[in-house]
């Protein structure tokens, strides 16, 4: 389906989303920075442009050609969708090859994720990887977000099908409106950007921190025959985590393999691995979120 005449470039509003202020170099105990928030249809900020923005944020403060190569992170509070965010980086070593720092994104004063990352210069050694998946329809051959979603007429679905900036295109049938199918803990996705991302690795690393957060709980929502508007569900994330292998650009096609390892106690464990289109593996995610139904629901 053809994107309205009227819609914006949506990558070019990622690319606005990571160009955070510096506040002319203000710093208190930390290195502070400020970035806008993407509207939201339900007003809510999505969880991987904060994790994004952090990625840069930290990566501000670090020595150029130490790129990110793994982060842990905890969503503290719903953060604000029409309000921006303060980030406050705090350096905790510069080694010979490693960077670490912890990020803290606030809104009002109240911290809204807590971030630990480490960065690192190109190094050799060992090498080896898993194999991508064999037998993976090639993305041109599957429906679009907006070939699925772009004729319903509800906020929600027309900002999935128009406004993110990632093309996302699912391998096994979409979860969004009805889980249908094999009730199977996995899941997978092609995406991309829609527009050429500058030739920036951080940008890259950090654009693919953004995307990984859009799908990976699916293989929970999919084991149990959920779609994402299951009546009276409750979906969160509450923490990521995620580990850059390799170089990647998030302008090519990238293949999110995924799966659901445990769910139990309300909350439910998604596991993925992302390889570019010649099959190298170029990072690992793992997230915990929480899946609430009021059928289930025990005390809180």
């Amino acid at each position: 389906m053809t994107r309205p005449a009227h819609a914006s470039d949506p990558t070019q509003t990622l690319l606005t989303l990571l160009d955070l202020d510096d506040l002319g170099g203000a710093r208190t105990d930390k290195d502070v920075f400020v970035g806008p928030s993407e509207r939201q249809p339900r007003h809510r900020v999505f969880g991987g442009q904060v994790l994004a923005q952090s990625l840069v944020a930290a990566g501000r403060t670090v020595a150029e050609g130490r790129h990110v190569h793994s982060m842990h992170a905890y969503f503290l509070r719903p953060g604000d969708a029409d309000t921006s965010i303060t980030f406050g980086v705090e350096r905790l070593r510069d080694g010979r090859s490693f960077s670490a720092r912890q990020v803290h994104a606030y809104q009002d004063g109240m911290p809204i994720l807590s971030m630990i990352t480490s960065f690192q210069e190109p190094a050799e050694g060992l090498d080896h990887q898993s194999p991508m998946p064999e037998g993976i329809p090639d993305p041109e051959s599957l429906p679009s977000t907006a070939d699925l979603l772009g004729e319903i007429d509800h906020p929600v679905a027309q900002y999935w099908a128009y406004d993110r900036p990632v093309d996302v295109r699912h391998v096994n049938p979409a979860v969004y409106v009805s889980a249908s199918g094999e009730r199977i803990a996995r899941n997978a996705v092609w995406m991309k950007t829609f527009s050429p991302m500058p030739d920036d690795e951080a940008l890259h690393r950090a654009a693919l921190a953004y995307a990984s957060d859009y799908t990976l709980l699916e293989p929970v929502l999919r084991r149990h025959g959920l779609s994402w508007i299951t009546p009276g569900m409750s979906v969160a994330s509450l923490d990521h985590a995620m580990w850059w292998h390799r170089p990647v650009r998030v302008d090519d096609w990238l293949l999110y393999v995924q799966e659901s390892p445990s769910a139990q106690g309300a909350r439910g464990l998604g596991a993925g691995r992302i390889f570019n289109r010649q099959g190298v593996h170029v990072a690992s995610v793992a997230q915990e979120g929480m899946v609430r139904l009021p059928y289930l629901d025990g005390p809180s």
